[in-house]
């Protein structure tokens, strides 16, 4: 009995549940039916839009196309392997300064970089190459070039970062920047200004020794090339070269390192009229006292003290533009030298002015009288006091100025009665005295310094020009 009531229970049930299945599954389909609708129509539109909107281009998928995401670029090419070898040329562009007193030169050049990484090869049917601006360069692997004992380098950014990135089919690559480098260049000045100095700007692999990249001239000695207008103020550019070598460190190894050499001569006449010719002209000028009267106190120690001081002036003139060295350079050589002729110039004086006095006291004590008086001739008395006497006169030392002044007073009288005849008297007879005056004046000190000293000075400017030059 309760199983036929369940039977009829369950009769009673299976029609409703069978036409609620049908309403739900005829529900979803329709769902279905109306989301398909619903995509298709926006694809439709979307297509429809980028048909419509032409302006727009497409970003090139260069990522892609060099499967950049397929590998790892923080390990160099052939890892594990033998080294990568990588090429290098440079083409110098400038050399903007030479600075002595730092010791450094700043140049511009372009440096480029060759070798090969099959990670980057892509396949092309026309067999070109693809060319990449900065922003890919961070993304793979590049060698780290650097450049050693350089004090301050930057790359080009105007108008943008001066880099260039390419790509060929079958993996090779150009790298290409263009920089501004300041670096060391360890100067002799022995011989300056008559000097040429070597630099040389080096490259080298910071992290890869030998054992994992060879750094070499892409092109030999045609790997280096320069712009016929470099042209600098102080010096003409001799040679430009090109060579390698290896550098050890002890911790890390061998490197490669690559040279860039070039010789600076330098320019000679500028420092010919700033140092030299005015040199020269002081020593000669300090000549000029052998041949003023020994008893022209201060005409003579006037001059030489003016041409010691003008030669100190000088010498400070050139110090300042040179680094304090510790040892001496040409042109110290030279106005050391002349500083000395000057020098000596003024001690001969001194002995002159102090071996006359001593003489001349001796002569006086001989000639002297009772009285005190002295006899003396015209030439003596203007050499001490300086008035001219006609005549050999009589005088006491110790009333020489008086006398003078007597004289002068005398004459100015004498000119008011008869103003031609003592004046022409007087100037006729100077002028027939002034040799006669120079000759007995003359010490014989500066009668063998007016040939000593410029034979020497020629004979020291014939070695130095001669050894230096």
């Amino acid at each position: 009995m309760v199983l036929v009531m369940k039977l009829l229970f369950l009769t009673c049930l299976w029609p409703t549940a069978v036409l609620h299945s049908s309403q739900s599954q005829h529900h979803h389909l329709h769902h279905r039916q109306q989301f398909s609708f619903l995509r298709k129509h926006s694809s439709k539109r979307e297509i429809k839009m980028r048909k419509l909107d032409n302006t727009k281009v497409q970003p090139l998928k260069s990522e892609q196309l060099l499967r950049i995401e397929d590998h790892d670029f923080a390990l160099r090419p052939g890892f594990g392997g033998s080294p990568i070898p990588v090429g290098i040329d440079v083409q110098v562009e400038s050399i903007d300064s030479i600075s002595e007193v730092d010791m450094d030169f700043t140049m511009t050049l372009y440096l480029r970089h060759y070798w090969k990484d099959e990670r980057l090869s892509f396949r092309s049917n026309k067999n070109k190459s693809m060319t990449f601006d900065g922003r890919l360069i961070k993304k793979i692997w590049v060698p780290d070039v650097f450049f050693v004992h350089s004090k301050r380098s930057f790359i080009h950014d105007t108008t943008v970062e001066n880099v260039m990135l390419r790509v060929y089919p079958d993996g090779n690559v150009l790298f290409s920047l263009r920089i501004t480098v300041s670096a060391m260049c360890f100067m002799d000045f022995s011989r300056f200004p008559l000097d040429t100095q070597n630099c040389s700007l080096e490259l080298e692999s910071y992290a890869y020794n030998e054992d994992d990249l060879m750094l070499y001239w892409k092109h030999g000695n045609k790997s280096l090339s320069t712009d016929e207008h470099i042209s600098l103020s102080q010096f003409f550019i001799e040679e430009f070269s090109a060579s390698s070598g290896l550098a050890f460190y002890s911790s890390t190894g061998w490197y490669n390192r690559l040279f860039i050499n070039f010789a600076l001569r330098r320019h000679i006449f500028f420092f010919v009229l700033q140092s030299y010719f005015p040199a020269m002209l002081m020593v000669m000028l300090s000549w000029v006292s052998f041949w003023i009267d020994r008893r022209a106190v201060p005409a003579r120690v006037s001059l030489g003290i003016t041409t010691v001081l003008t030669m100190s002036t000088i010498m400070t003139g050139v110090s300042a533009s040179m680094p304090q060295v510790s040892y001496i350079k040409a042109v110290d050589v030279y106005l050391w030298i002349s500083f000395l002729f000057v020098f000596l110039s003024v001690i001969e004086y001194a002995a002159v002015n102090y071996l006359t006095t001593i003489e001349e006291r001796k002569q006086l004590k001989k000639k002297g009288k009772a009285s005190g008086m002295y006899s003396i001739d015209a030439v003596q008395a203007m050499a001490f006091d300086g008035c001219f006497y006609d005549t050999d006169v009589d005088m006491d030392l110790t009333g020489f100025s008086d006398r003078c002044e007597e004289n002068e007073i005398r004459g100015r009288a004498a000119s008011v009665t008869n103003v031609d005849t003592p004046r022409i008297k007087r100037k006729r007879s100077l002028k027939g005295n002034v040799g006669r005056i120079i000759l007995q004046n003359n010490h014989v000190i500066d009668t063998y310094s007016r040939i000593i000293f410029p034979s020497v000075y020629i004979v020291f400017n014939f070695f130095y020009w001669g050894l230096y030059i």
